[in-house]
């Protein structure tokens, strides 16, 4: 199945933090279930973040009881309030949001006809991710040599977005071309999503990987095992700085010392031009116990201090090019970001 979809109202997604032990479905019944799902992260990767909130206005619109339309768009304002607040990184979430909202404000019906709107507006957004994640797989593909070791942080395949993948969605399509590639899996400390989800989609896959540990990756990328790195994203700056998975920027550097090139794959939706660098962009700091516990187990002293941001910015200077839907994007990153954008609109 789609990491998530929507059947009549009720949206279904695959619960993430169950993975890889137990496959197990989460029905959200109204948009609070869909924000809780967001920020507690039985959702998440930015592309499927973005869905999720359409989807959740879509439930809200079902859920409101108004009958003007001024009422509907009253409670959509509000659903739309406690969606945005769940997580402030990903920019898709935000993305999704003001689309669905500018989009209804626009339209000239009433409080049912709007109802009817934000539903299949939220289904084409949803359709829409999966044409865009296959494009960029075609484009990332095609970066992709026949022999490759590639090294991967986090997880970017089908369970990041709708389907598909975005920068594990590459690899496993390089693998579908017929190419011998072998992924070194980052863990990616400290919920792990590289060991229980990018594992667990490239074993699904039959695409030839190791797991290794985050700290490992410097060794590797130093032996020259590693031939490329691909991650994905969940902003850009108009200067081509991504905000990433927390670790991200430590590969990138590495990678950057020893000569290697350093890929970073994402739906245009993801580039935010109204950030002219990434030092603008929030990270956000979660829960000190995904860093004390593992699967609640106690790893730490109690009381310890603890830091955990859950993303970090890799400056652009460190990444040799941007694979997007619209093809691949190289420095300078200013002027051909803001081209391929253009073309966007």
């Amino acid at each position: 199945m789609r990491t998530i979809e929507m059947i009549g109202d009720v949206v279904k997604m695959i619960d993430q933090r169950k993975l890889p032990r137990q496959f197990e479905i989460v029905e959200c019944r109204d948009y609070r279930a869909v924000a809780h799902a967001i920020k507690d992260m039985t959702i998440r990767g930015a592309p499927a973040i973005g869905a999720a909130a359409a989807f959740g206005l879509a439930l809200a619109a079902i859920e409101a009881r108004a009958t003007s339309r001024e009422e509907f768009l009253r409670d959509l304002d509000a659903a739309e309030k406690i969606l945005r607040a769940t997580r402030p990184t990903a920019v898709n979430l935000m993305w999704a949001l003001d689309r669905v909202m500018n989009a209804t404000r626009a339209q000239n019906l009433d409080a049912h006809g709007l109802r009817d709107f934000v539903v299949a507006l939220a289904q084409t957004i949803a359709e829409e991710d999966v044409a865009i994640n296959t494009a960029m797989a075609q484009n990332g593909a095609a970066l992709i040599e026949d022999g490759d070791t590639i090294l991967h942080h986090c997880n970017t395949g089908p369970l990041a977005t709708v389907d598909v993948g975005t920068a594990l969605g590459c690899i496993i399509q390089a693998h579908r071309q017929g190419k011998r590639v072998h992924v070194l899996v980052d863990e990616t400390r400290p919920r792990l999503q590289g060991a229980r989800l990018t594992a667990w989609e490239l074993m699904q896959y039959g695409v030839p990987m190791t797991l290794i540990a985050d700290n490992a990756a410097g060794h590797y990328l130093r032996k020259g095992v590693v031939k490329k790195c691909f991650v994905g994203s969940d902003r850009v700056a108009a200067n081509g700085d991504v905000a990433n998975k927390i670790g991200t920027y430590k590969v990138a550097v590495v990678a950057h010392e020893n000569g290697i090139p350093f890929y970073a794959v994402m739906p245009t939706s993801t580039i935010d031009l109204n950030l002219a660098h990434g030092d603008l962009i929030e990270i956000e700091e979660r829960d000190a116990r995904e860093v004390t516990h593992i699967e609640g187990v106690p790893i730490a002293p109690d009381g310890v201090r603890v830091g955990n941001p859950a993303f970090d910015v890799t400056p652009h200077k460190y990444i040799t090019a941007l694979v997007t839907e619209r093809g691949v994007v190289r420095p300078p990153f200013v002027e051909n970001l803001a081209r391929v954008m253009r073309a966007v609109k």
